[in-house]
């Protein structure tokens, strides 16, 4: 006989209880990615600009760590929204 006043219940989670939780995982996701996406690029812009300005260069860093910046954004997107990455489905 257990010591606590809790009932007992085989049950802890309702239907509806992680219908909600799915949900709202699945909105702070989708609230997410836009951020990971633009923040790549401002990262990448940032010290590509800051490159070019100490090295007297034209915008040729700025647009090489631009693109990189877009690549491994859009690829953090993708690897977030499709699963792990390794052919595996998040589960």
């Amino acid at each position: 006989m257990p010591s606590d006043n809790k009932p007992e219940n085989s049950d802890p989670t309702s239907p509806t209880r992680e219908k909600a939780k799915d949900i709202s995982n699945q909105t702070a996701i989708a609230m997410e990615l836009p951020f990971v996406l633009v923040s790549a690029v401002v990262v990448g812009g940032f010290l590509g600009y800051f490159l070019d300005r100490w090295l007297h260069t034209k915008p040729v860093f700025l647009l090489v760590l631009g693109g990189i910046g877009f690549y491994a954004g859009v690829r953090d997107v993708l690897r977030r929204l499709g699963g792990s990455g390794d052919g595996s489905k998040r589960g």
